[in-house]
């Protein structure tokens, strides 16, 4: 079966939105993900840390420019994903529409190539 990640992006007001009631955010998010392991299609499911903790590692010159924090116009940023293993692009934007998300937020579908579809080096 096809894997598709589902990609988490906040707004500095969704994220907002989701500390404010951290608890029940977490609550649900739990509970979803224990419907998608009971559904046998969760490989993997991770958040990330508040961006401003990350660097960016920039490699638009010579050499690769190291920066605190994102990009300061970074409109959306990668919050965290879950991998399902899944039948279809339907059935993982259906997962992705239960996702327990703050106003505002949005989840992106993307599918994983399987690695007989990623051009192999010849040796």
């Amino acid at each position: 079966m096809p894997k598709y990640l589902l990609i988490m992006r906040g707004t500095d007001e969704s994220n907002a939105a989701m500390m404010a009631d951290i608890d029940e955010m977490m609550a649900r998010t739990h509970q979803f993900i224990e419907e998608m392991v009971k559904a046998g299609v969760l490989l993997a499911a991770e958040g990330l840390d508040d961006p401003g903790q990350g660097v960016v590692v920039d490699f638009s010159g010579e050499a690769p420019v190291v920066t605190d924090g994102p990009y300061g116009e970074t409109k959306e940023l990668f919050g965290g994903f879950f991998l399902l293993d899944v039948a279809s692009k339907q059935e993982a934007v259906e997962w992705a529409k239960r996702v327990p998300a703050a106003p505002g937020s949005k989840i992106e579908v993307r599918r994983v190539p399987g690695s007989d579809e990623v051009p192999q080096v010849a040796e």
